[in-house]
């Protein structure tokens, strides 16, 4: 497998939407990738996503512009800044949220070699669990390098893990995330400290603590996880 080399400028101009690229690998020839731009097979995909609120205040000043009742703003302002960025690089993007779904989270543990921690999130040895894939760029040419390099995986060097004692819904155990009890406490009217500050767990996690979100931030995240109106 190896690993796809960022076209020229590529970073510059993620960077403008505090956007970066995240990694990314040329397909094997034996395996089934999805069509590039022109329709035939793609050749390799880079990851497009963020750490840390570099996105938020380029994703503000566009929501302030837009009709109060968009629905998943933050999927339309992803869809339309990486789709204006795939086509001067003649890529077709692709996204997390698009039928038919894509497995994005095998691509990036494949591109950047992290692995999920309990919350199900893919836990980054240096942004901890504050970061996202937004979408992906895929190109028809295979251009390669070496193979990505292989991270530790902070999970199996906490002792204490604390994400594991403090979720109030009981959602979070080293087995799996239970999605649905989350959701039920958010929505029962118990959840208003993680509504309001952030997921709880999320914050127990002492990896990558100088990247978490914004307030702000956590706010949208947890409001549109639960499906509650979102402040502007």
């Amino acid at each position: 497998m190896a690993a796809a080399t960022m076209p020229e400028n590529l970073a510059d101009a993620l960077a403008a939407h505090g956007l970066m690229a995240r990694g990314g690998f040329v397909f094997d020839d034996d395996e089934a990738a999805p069509a590039g731009p022109s329709g035939a097979a793609a050749g390799a995909v880079v990851l497009v996503g963020h750490a840390g609120s570099t996105i938020w205040p380029h994703f503000s000043r566009w929501l302030a512009d837009q009709p109060a009742n968009l629905a998943d703003p933050l999927d339309c302002w992803s869809r339309e800044t990486i789709g204006a960025i795939a086509g001067r690089f003649t890529a077709r993007a692709v996204f997390p949220f698009e039928k038919p779904f894509l497995p994005f989270q095998r691509w990036a543990m494949r591109a950047e070699g992290l692995k999920p921690s309990p919350l199900g999130i893919l836990i980054h040895p240096e942004y901890g669990l504050w970061h996202a894939y937004r979408g992906a760029l895929l190109f028809e040419t295979q251009v390669a390098e070496a193979r990505p390099h292989a991270l530790s995986h902070a999970c199996d060097a906490c002792a204490e893990k604390p994400c594991l004692f403090v979720c109030p819904a009981d959602a979070v155990s080293s087995v799996r995330h239970d999605h649905a009890a989350c959701l039920a406490h958010l929505r029962s009217g118990r959840g208003g400290a993680c509504m309001g500050g952030g997921c709880l767990a999320r914050l127990a996690c002492p990896v990558g603590a100088g990247w978490r979100y914004d307030d702000a931030q956590q706010t949208f995240h947890m409001r549109t996880f639960a499906g509650a109106p979102v402040d502007r």
